[in-house]
């Protein structure tokens, strides 16, 4: 199985289909209703939340893996969900939660860490020293408050595998999130991906940014962290890209200096691995009603106007694109059409024109051209057309239009 059955073509557009509220909105068959809009605008792959019976309603402190009636709704809800995306050629990604288990049973020191009575029976040898089994250490970071599994015995393997496999082949999910993936060793994740061949998966290795009371100008460390766990994969896997939105957030509120790291290249994975790099602006734990870590509101477009324009494999959130007001809908429809007809992929070249105080531009591929920030700018020579602007961005493409005039946006 080689990377190209993996990372697909580079034109991956992916939806983030939930936020951390949506639980209690009958929520596969919502989706459902939307799949068709979801298709026309051009994503090709939604990532869906947990979907297995879970401890809390989130879905994030899963216990039985094997049941898919989850507080999104009904096993059968799922798969008509999956069936019409099937329908409709958009792929579905499934939330792989496997860092941390809730047990059925008090075991080891009378926590619940064992799993009777349902599949994947697991002992106390499933669970981690670390958290109160008698497994072995953790290869990762703890996840506290519930038992982290332990990713170093063959058993847990072999039936996570096996549960994989079943998600992939006979639930009908295509594509793997790994959720939390601090948590046990990136060898596992490689392990886990041979063995069930998802179309398409991506890690979210979530570190904390270099901070020295404000955030460091130099986050190479930071974007190394991420690289390294990709590299554990073996390659096999993307990542999301903290770097970026770390970076990008800070950087619209007027240090436009940011997005050009030294060698001129962008600060964030996409600077150094645009085809491993998944670029979002908000999530369901940065943003939504959890608001870890939100990117700023007035300055959304102006995020999404770099994602959906640069290297990479961007995400729009489900908040922005269908819950906030319908002008932020068509503006994100119209970088969207801009990215497919121009043919911009993971891998398209980038060049830096200008990252000041109060502007960054860049031209990617041979025919984008575009503009954040409140200074007026455009690009020199008639060859440039004007395809979209708004608050604070512009982006043009090349060729002249019937009709069309080259334009400059001081938006």
């Amino acid at each position: 199985m080689r990377l190209g059955a993996i990372l697909r073509d580079g034109k991956e557009i992916l939806l983030q289909g939930f936020n951390w509220q949506s639980h209690k909105y009958n929520w596969w068959n919502n989706l459902e209703g939307k799949v068709a809009d979801i298709a026309k605008v051009g994503f090709t792959s939604v990532w869906l939340p947990p979907p297995a019976q879970s401890f809390s309603p989130e879905g994030y402190t899963p216990q039985n893996l094997y049941s898919l009636n989850s507080k999104y709704g009904s096993e059968r809800q799922l798969k008509a969900l999956l069936q019409k995306m099937k329908q409709y050629n958009v792929r579905a990604m499934a939330d792989i939660v496997i860092n941390h288990r809730v047990g059925t049973t008090q075991g080891h020191g009378g926590i619940y860490n064992r799993f009777d009575g349902i599949p994947l029976a697991w002992n106390e040898r499933a669970v981690t020293s670390c958290t109160g089994g008698l497994g072995n250490r953790s290869t990762g970071a703890i996840f506290h408050g519930f038992p982290n599994i332990d990713h170093t015995q063959d058993f847990v393997r072999k039936d996570i595998i096996g549960w994989l496999r079943w998600l992939r082949h006979e639930v009908g999910f295509q594509d793997f999130r790994f959720d939390f993936a601090k948590g046990f060793s990136p060898k596992y994740v490689k392990e886990y991906i041979e063995g069930a061949k998802p179309l398409f998966s991506v890690g979210e290795y979530w570190d904390s940014c270099n901070y020295k009371g404000s955030l460091d100008y130099n986050q190479d460390s930071h974007r190394q962290r991420i690289i390294n766990w990709i590299d554990g994969t073996g390659q096999l896997s993307t990542a999301f890209d903290f770097t970026t939105k770390g970076i990008l957030q800070e950087a619209v509120k007027g240090d436009f200096w940011r997005l050009r790291d030294p060698q001129g290249k962008p600060p964030g994975v996409v600077g150094w691995w645009p085809s491993r790099s998944v670029t979002f602006i908000d999530n369901h734990d940065t943003g939504s009603t959890q608001a870890h870590w939100p990117f700023p509101k007035d300055h959304i477009m102006e995020g999404y106007a770099y994602i959906l324009t640069h290297p990479g494999i961007p995400t729009v959130f489900y908040d922005h694109f269908y819950d906030w007001e319908n002008s932020i809908r068509e503006q994100i429809v119209k970088l969207i059409d801009i990215r497919k007809r121009q043919g911009i992929q993971s891998r398209s070249p980038i060049r830096i024109l200008e990252a000041k105080h109060n502007l960054y531009s860049a031209i990617i591929g041979e025919n984008v051209c575009m503009k954040i920030g409140n200074d007026s700018w455009c690009p020199s020579g008639r060859e440039w057309t004007l395809s979209t602007s708004g608050h604070n961005y512009a982006v043009w493409h090349k060729g002249q239009e019937r009709g069309a005039h080259f334009l400059c946006s001081s938006s």
